[in-house]
């Protein structure tokens, strides 16, 4: 490793602290490391020294080793590489927690595939179980819609639903649409669908809003399952590199995350962005209660304008090329409603995430954001769109003019990059995910995963951004490869990037003193492997707070 000016700057930013440091030796000393730190002019070092839950000191290993004191611990990191704690900035973790206990459809197929797992996974519930989970893509056979014939047989009384990955639609067998008094006259709720055979009788296909229909009538999750899928989903991602989330949730969700952070069991952090139609709740109980802590804040809302592109539902402005008859969904069942309540929510600090997938979609939420900004009185207010997919050429320099936040997830580009060209035209997919177009433009990236939607894995994250290369190996050059973006930007967004899109770029992002000491070591400098092989690299430890929250056998 080089010791050029990078490592003298830091030393000399130890100065003062090695001065206060006689009777304040770190706790730890992180030593013999390959260390990105994230910061531009400094951007290596080789140890870090923790105090408590706080970075002391960076810098070279025989400079933090003079902090050793008689109860420092060292521990050598023996040359491996080393990054800011991953920021997952878009989750359901919650519902990630159940999934790792639900059924997994992702790897079915074909329609016998799905039958079985699902056949499988019903002789092994208790009496009076739902069939819950899924994450299944009937794009790996060939796009047909799987139908509630097709399980009615293997599943009997047991009433199941199964969303697909994108959680845009969902199947439900007849023991479910019975429990929820989904008929042939029952109508289309407003902003969903509900997909009907010739003769008009229901598949058992639910989409977006007509998912309601179907969640209405499943039983509630007691606290204590809450808090056991909480704890799943934690362990999960710790394991995974992931130190922080940005949650999308239920009022519901949020009450279980401040459980744990009151007996003092969270073990990442999180900040929730709960739905909007809690938007006067949250406003009363943050007069109260305040807005939260390093580890759990709640400051935000969380709305969606419309749906997917696997489901045909997110809102384009052309017809799609395999159903002309739709151009997608706007979810929202009354849209001046939507914007008058966002309106209200910014205008008492809120922070704003909002889904948008369609190009039409996207620029609806700009021209919102735009009008709140002349509405209310300036200040800087870091709203971001939740996945920014679809994009029109006009969209793309309006993010970093009005200080939008694009929360992208780069796993999408090679999930979806299979078959997007049969939904929409070579146009529109010039400008999806357009991850090197809006860097170039000015504006701010905020990666994650959408997890269960996709893998919640920052590695595979960064692999997908930085090679586009789609999983089912047809596009090794990258899919629109020029969208791809650096190591180094791909890191940026899931550190710095992420921490700057919740206010916390002060305290989280990169590694330097005085900041919270949430770093994670891997198993190779993601700058030196070939990029194709990144999706490899393995998380040996995972540090939040100071603490030892994840090591690899």
């Amino acid at each position: 490793m080089k010791r050029g000016k990078s490592f003298l700057i830091l030393i000399v930013l130890m100065g003062g602290i090695m001065n206060s440091c006689n009777n304040n030796n770190p706790d730890v000393i992180y030593t013999n490391g390959n260390i990105w730190t994230g910061i531009p002019d400094t951007p290596r070092a080789e140890a870090i020294a923790v105090s408590g839950e706080t970075i002391l000191a960076v810098g070279t290993t025989k400079d933090l080793m003079s902090l050793k004191g008689t109860n420092t611990h060292i521990i050598d990191l023996e040359g491996k590489f080393v990054v800011p704690g991953f920021i997952d900035s878009h989750t359901h973790f919650i519902s990630g927690g159940y999934q790792l206990s639900n059924v997994d459809l992702r790897h079915a197929k074909t329609p016998k595939d799905f039958i079985r797992i699902i056949k499988e996974f019903s002789a092994t519930l208790p009496e009076g179980r739902w069939i819950l989970g899924g994450n299944w893509d009937h794009e790996n056979w060939g796009g047909e819609l799987p139908e509630r014939s097709w399980i009615d047989s293997v599943t009997s009384d047991i009433p199941v639903f199964v969303d697909r990955l994108d959680g845009h639609m969902g199947l439900a067998n007849s023991a479910a649409l019975k429990l929820a008094g989904i008929t042939t006259e029952t109508p289309d709720p407003p902003g969903g669908l509900i997909i009907r055979d010739k003769e008009g009788t229901p598949t058992g296909i639910l989409k977006d809003v007509g998912i309601s229909l179907i969640t209405a009538v499943i039983p509630e999750r007691s606290e204590e399952e809450q808090d056991e899928a909480l704890e799943r989903a934690t362990e999960f991602a710790l394991s995974k590199g992931v130190t922080q989330i940005h949650d999308m949730c239920t009022w519901s969700h949020l009450k279980t995350f401040q459980r744990a952070n009151k007996r003092g069991k969270l073990k990442i952090r999180i900040k929730a962005f709960v739905w909007y139609d809690n938007w006067e709740k949250l406003i009363d109980y943050g007069k109260t209660n305040g807005w939260g802590n390093d580890w759990l804040g709640w400051k935000g809302i969380k709305a969606m304008v419309d749906g997917s592109l696997g489901s045909r539902t997110a809102w384009m402005y052309q017809p799609y090329l395999d159903d002309p008859s739709t151009t997608g969904l706007l979810v929202a069942a009354d849209s001046s409603e939507l914007k008058s309540l966002l309106l209200a929510s910014d205008k008492v600090g809120i922070q704003l995430v909002i889904h948008a997938i369609g190009d039409r979609a996207n620029d609806w939420v700009l021209d919102v954001f735009e009008n709140i900004a002349h509405q209310n009185p300036f200040r800087e207010r870091r709203h971001r769109i939740e996945h920014a997919q679809h994009l029109s050429s006009d969209a793309i320099p309006r993010f970093a003019n009005l200080g939008v936040i694009a929360s992208m997830q780069p796993y999408h580009i090679i999930d979806d990059g299979r078959w997007a060209g049969k939904r929409v035209s070579t146009d529109v997919l010039k400008t999806s995910y357009a991850n090197k177009s809006l860097l170039d433009a000015g504006a701010t990236l905020s990666f994650g995963s959408d997890w269960t939607v996709a893998p919640i894995s920052p590695i595979l994250g960064i692999y997908a951004a930085v090679t586009r290369q789609t999983l089912d190996g047809e596009n090794p050059d990258g899919w629109y490869p020029e969208q791809k973006i650096s190591v180094e930007n791909a890191l940026k967004a899931y550190t710095y990037g992420a921490a700057y899109s919740v206010f916390m770029e002060d305290k989280l992002g990169t590694l330097e003193v005085g900041k919270l000491a949430d770093f994670v070591v891997l198993s190779a400098d993601l700058f030196m492997v070939d990029p194709v092989n990144i999706k490899n690299v393995r998380v040996l430890r995972t540090v939040v707070n100071g603490k030892d929250r994840y090591l690899a056998d």
